[in-house]
């Protein structure tokens, strides 16, 4: 397997991804998968082993850091735009149609966690999306606004849009805002605050298991606005008769999100269910990793033909 440093264009904007190509001879373009990352994660991350293990699988992969984050462009720095984010998606679609090794007509995509709720929305709006398949898969505007166990109190959503309405006006007034800080100090502090999911996060974002140093450790304040109306969720009607996969883990607290997509999908879709995994198990843990990548190598070995 080859993996090449390549950059797009996503509107405006330059991202930086990475190709992967199998190694094995094919006797022409092969089936191709763009592969999203979660929110704060960059290309070098989960999103990047699960690229590379499809690629293994024969699948030409691409995965890129999203604008406004990682080695891609865009200001300010760590934004969070849901439409942009979608827009990233659409336009990794765009580069691989022109890739010689690609069949155009066989493309899908893969959404592990935020970027699942995202290839969901590209995938109802961009036809060229043959088949969707999302790992641990959310709605990031529902995380913030419900929490991960859809329970939170309305008022902790008031007040953080309270913050980014004066982060505004403070970069109004040709002041540079404060911005948002994804994780505590301590995994400690981590869980006191979000309880074994937010442990779970911390321990792969801030610790030698997944942590990464073009990581987003907080984001800019508007993204909370930008975020407050966005809806994953609303295009996946539009999915049609495309076949959908979605992998969650029985231990996931965030899987009551996967379920409502789910329930709103009109087409040919299944739901598999990684027993004893946690939402952020899937991210890395070969015990869990493994046997998602097998599903999602029928998967779409079905679907991209």
């Amino acid at each position: 397997m080859a993996r090449i440093g390549i950059t797009l264009d996503s509107a405006g904007i330059t991202l930086a991804g990475h190709l992967y190509i199998p190694e094995q001879s094919a006797d022409g373009p092969r089936p191709a998968i763009v592969v999203g990352h979660p929110a704060s994660g960059v290309k070098e991350q989960t999103a990047g082993l699960y690229a590379s293990k499809l690629a293994e699988k024969g699948f030409v992969t691409l995965t890129f850091d999203a604008a406004y984050q990682g080695e891609s462009g865009g200001e300010p720095r760590g934004l969070e735009d849901p439409t942009h984010r979608v827009e990233d998606i659409k336009a990794a679609m765009s580069y691989l149609t022109t890739r010689p090794e690609v069949d155009a007509e066989r493309i899908g995509a893969l959404g592990i966690c935020a970027s699942g709720g995202y290839v969901l929305s590209a995938t109802g709006s961009d036809h060229r999306v043959r088949a969707a398949a999302t790992v641990s898969g959310v709605d990031v505007a529902r995380l913030f606004r419900l929490g991960p166990d859809g329970a939170q109190d309305p008022a902790v959503f008031q007040g953080m849009l309270d913050a980014a309405a004066h982060a505004r006006t403070v970069e109004a007034r040709g002041e540079k805002p404060h911005t948002l800080p994804l994780f505590p100090e301590t995994i400690e502090q981590a869980r006191e605050l979000g309880g074994e999911y937010g442990a779970e996060g911390f321990e792969y974002y801030c610790t030698p298991r997944g942590q990464h140093p073009r990581a987003a450790k907080a984001f800019d304040w508007t993204s909370i606005d930008k975020l407050a109306a966005f809806d994953a969720f609303a295009a996946v009607p539009l999915i049609g008769q495309r076949p959908l996969l979605m992998i969650l883990g029985t231990r996931a607290i965030t899987a009551w999100m996967g379920l409502e997509a789910f329930q709103k999908a009109a087409g040919p879709k299944r739901i598999h269910w990684i027993e004893g995994a946690s939402h952020v198990d899937l991210y890395d843990k070969e015990q869990y990793v493994g046997p998602a990548v097998e599903q999602l190598t029928d998967f779409f070995t079905e679907s991209l033909v």
